[in-house]
């Protein structure tokens, strides 16, 4: 039995009255398309579809016990067995392109698997279609990773598998946990209705049909109405029939059909997504008249949907290694702090603000010690203390979640609003004390496809569950619920769990000191603080002091002095911000040199390699630099009329050297104690980075010599000098073409789909064409204002679509892939030419012009 579910893709492909026996086949059919031949070890024809003779000559009859080399061609037999041999694993399915099985017949695309014991073939006429599969995939793969978040990434999937499959919609539905349902992104042609945001129920997709999912990942149904083919013989002489989990032509049962019927629907196919070896969801796709991809375009296809799969599953762990790494921060700083303050542990208040920024969450109730302390949205007491009771009878100490309390406690109920749903963190080893987290009700309309309280009818097909006949969405209003814990919460709310568990069962031993060494840290901090605030104090009353004395006015002294304190604040950025990024060397003297002289920053001559520093070392260099451009601009160079030179290289080791020096500046005189500032220039490097760090106090000016370990230089990257460094273009105006109908005409897809974003992203309405016979219709349908013309569309150009263009006053430009080469006919010498690849800037360069010669004429 072929288990399909209802689904968008449409409805049940299965026979119910079979539904405890394994999934094989509707009662051995195949559809009209192709036909099929199943082959015992020893290479005789076992079963054939009844339509074999239309394909190549030879009917059931003719082939059934006899040998395949009486019927294929030797070529042909070796071209299968060769197949044959790459086949691995029991759901492999292997393909050969026009491939002539009988001399004198046109070539067929084949699929051969093995079902058992025997080897099938199916085969199909091969099409004319010369698409490339791995280069057309690459393409659409290239653009998918691209997209920026998961909407726009499950969109743009749906819009690249109807952009090559040519069906009418194309919907991406996800399955929750609970089995159900929902078209999470959708793409279709303009006119048809949207299945956006409907749900279906999880009866609508049994168990069989998800395990089927999983192994065959692609099915199409060509054509709704097409009479299926039987299969000959039905059964085998011990009374089997031929499991066609793995066919590609395998039939439709007739429940199936039906479904398809009532929704208007000719033809349909899906597409399985599998993502950490679980059915995640389906492209699922609809035509409203007969439809069948080619091979290749089907091959090209199935392929995408399991790269889309791998994508998806590395964007989802992605995501989830993010928030957990933040999870991971979160849960040391509440380990620590509870560690150096036990009364913490029953701060409520405190704890829901620590966990809800990795956990969300309304409320947090607190249980310790039989002592209740709360925060938010949460029951009252006397409720929470049920609750815990309830816990410490099915909780057994691990983590617990609901997302439905009342289905658990009737009573939960009253309070649904402010506690529909709770995590609860054990902290004890017996199930005594918790951390509990509550989310409140989540009122929501949920929009059904149809009334999900289906029942069992007799249907013109006997006894089995019937396609609804109406699909017309059913909503319904979701009560005493809340929005459930995900996994990667529940594993950050465990890694919470241990850790507090840990510190409480240590606490006793190691509270007294935890608290010295917190108390070390303070007294440190405060020291580092007091320097810092005093160093920015003293540098604020020097810059007050510069800028009075070169202001001419009051608003140029605000004005500079504004300036100048701007400037100090991204410094400092760079010295406290949370760098996890390598970064440039450049950039960080440069604004620390900027804080100090603004426009005159000049005096600090910089001269080296585009360096790229590790995080840690980049913060302590940071310190460094500060450092000594604090003491320079107070003591040395910059306190004077002199010069700051700074140059680093990098060695044969791969170390970091920069040498400083100052020239022009006072008599230079070593100092007769070492402040904080001094120890950070001296050891920071030497304690931090076990690199080396050198200081000389000489008459004519200090010099200092560092040497940062090869190990915190990530690279050297290559740089233009910064005055040759091109301008960006300006951002494109989203009101350029606002209002106006764009023909764009591109006969690559993937370029057609871009430029259709780049002009939509101008606002404009955008009508495309491949060829210059659509081209042509488009502009007889379309009130048209401006057109972007691919000049080379395959074997021939865009020039006639120019004439008729110019004959109607529409202002277009040419986009080429040939740069300046393109040699353009004398008449359209003065049409704006975009050179390919182009962005939304880069188009909205070449159309301004455009426009302003419309308007001048």
């Amino acid at each position: 039995m072929d288990e399909r579910g209802e689904t968008p893709a449409g409805g049940f492909d299965v026979d119910l009255t079979n539904c405890d026996r394994e999934p094989i086949h509707v009662l051995g059919q195949v559809q009209p398309f192709g036909f099929l031949m199943a082959l015992t070890a020893d290479w005789l024809v076992s079963r054939v579809s009844a339509n074999s003779a239309d394909f190549i000559g030879f009917g059931p009859e003719e082939m059934l016990g006899k040998p395949i080399s009486g019927i294929f061609r030797g070529e042909a037999i070796h071209s299968l067995r060769n197949r044959i041999t790459l086949l691995r694993g029991p759901d492999a399915v292997e393909r050969a392109f026009s491939l002539t099985l009988i001399d004198g017949l046109p070539p067929f695309d084949v699929a051969v698997h093995f079902s058992g014991s025997l080897v099938v073939i199916e085969a199909e006429p091969a099409s004319a279609d010369e698409l490339e599969a791995s280069s057309m995939v690459r393409s659409m793969v290239s653009r998918l990773a691209q997209t920026d978040g998961m909407t726009a990434f499950l969109r743009d999937g749906a819009r690249q598998v109807r952009a090559l499959t040519g069906f009418d919609r194309v919907m991406v539905y996800r399955f929750s946990d609970g089995g159900d349902g929902e078209v999470v992104a959708e793409a279709l042609r303009p006119g048809i209705d949207s299945f956006f945001g409907l749900h279906y129920p999880a009866s609508d997709i049994p168990v069989q049909a998800r395990a089927l999912y999983m192994r065959n990942i692609f099915r199409v149904i060509a054509d709704v109405k097409a009479v299926p083919v039987p299969i000959v013989p039905q059964l085998d002489p011990s009374g089997a029939a031929l499991d066609m989990s793995l066919c590609l032509t395998r039939a439709v049962s007739p429940i199936h059909i039906e479904y398809l019927g009532n929704m208007g629907v000719g033809a349909s196919l899906s597409i399985s997504i599998i993502v950490d070896g679980k059915l995640w969801g389906l492209f699922a796709c609809h035509h409203y008249a007969p439809r069948l991809p080619s091979f290749a375009q089907r091959s090209a296809a199935e392929l995408f949907g399991q790269i889309f799969s791998m994508m998806l599953e590395s964007r989802e762990r992605s995501e989830t290694a993010l928030y957990e790494g933040r999870a991971r921060q979160v849960a040391d700083r509440l380990m620590s702090a509870v560690a150096q303050d036990h009364d913490l542990l029953s701060n409520a208040r405190w704890l829901g603000d620590t966990i809800f920024d990795t956990i969300p969450a309304d409320g947090v109730g607190v249980y310790v010690d039989g002592q209740m302390t709360f925060s938010g949205l949460t029951p009252e007491p006397a409720a929470f203390a049920a609750i815990v009771a309830m816990l410490n009878r099915n909780a057994a100490g691990q983590l617990f979640t609901t997302d439905n309390l009342s289905k658990i406690m009737p009573e939960a109920a009253a309070f649904a609003d402010r506690a529909a749903g709770l995590l609860a963190l054990p902290l004890s080893r017996r199930p005594r004390d918790y951390v509990v987290l509550f989310r409140a009700e989540q009122l929501r309309s949920v929009r059904w496809a149809g009334n999900q309280e289906k029942h069992v009818e007799y249907g013109p097909h006997g006894p089995r569950l019937t396609p609804r006949k109406s699909f017309e969405e059913w909503s319904q209003l979701v009560r005493g619920t809340a929005i459930p814990f995900n996994a990667a919460e529940m594993r950050v709310a465990e890694a919470l769990r241990k850790a507090l568990l840990e510190v409480v069962l240590r606490l006793a031993d190691s509270a007294n000191e935890e608290r010295q060494r917190a108390h070390e840290k303070q007294e440190l901090l405060i020291a580092e603080l007091n320097h810092r605030v005093r160093n920015i104090l003293s540098l604020i009353r020097g810059l007050m002091s510069q800028t009075r004395d070169s202001a001419g006015s009051v608003e140029d002294f605000i004005g500079t002095l504004e300036s100048r304190v701007h400037a100090l604040a991204r410094a400092h950025d760079q010295i406290t911000a949370d760098r996890w990024a390598p970064a440039p060397l450049r950039d960080l003297i440069e604004i620390e040199a900027a804080a100090y002289l603004g426009d005159r920053r000049d005096r600090v001559r910089l001269s080296g390699p585009n360096v790229l520093l590790t995080p840690a070392a980049f913060t302590v260099l940071a310190l460094v630099i500060h450092e000594m451009l604090t003491n320079a601009a107070k003591y040395g160079a910059l306190s004077d009329s002199g010069s700051v030179i700074i140059d680093w290289k990098v060695d044969a080791e791969g170390s970091l050297l920069l040498h400083w020096s100052e020239i022009g500046g006072p008599a230079v005189v070593a100092p007769t104690r070492r402040g904080f500032g001094s120890t950070v220039i001296e050891r920071s490097i030497p304690y931090d980075l076990s690199g080396k760090a050198e200081i000389h106090f000489r008459l004519s000016g200090l010099e200092a010599h560092f040497c940062v370990p090869s190990v915190h230089v990530v690279s050297v990257m290559p740089e233009a000098a910064r005055a040759d460094r091109p301008t960006p273009p300006a951002p494109p105006t989203p009101e350029l073409l606002k209002g106006r109908n764009v023909l764009l005409v591109e006969d690559n897809m993937i370029i057609a789909m871009d430029g259709e974003d780049a002009l939509r992203d101008l606002g404009a309405e955008v009508i495309t064409a491949s060829s210059i016979g659509r081209a042509r219709e488009a502009i007889s349908l379309n009130d048209l204002d401006f057109a972007v013309l691919d000049f080379n569309l395959g074997h021939e150009t865009s020039l006639p679509i120019a004439e008729m263009l110019a004959e109607r006053g529409v202002s277009f430009l040419f986009a080429t892939g040939y740069g300046d080469g393109l040699e353009v006919p004398e008449r359209f010498t003065d049409v704006p030419l975009l050179k390919k690849p182009y962005s939304g800037a880069t188009l909205a360069q070449a159309i301004v012009p455009a426009l302003e010669a419309v308007k001048a004429g």
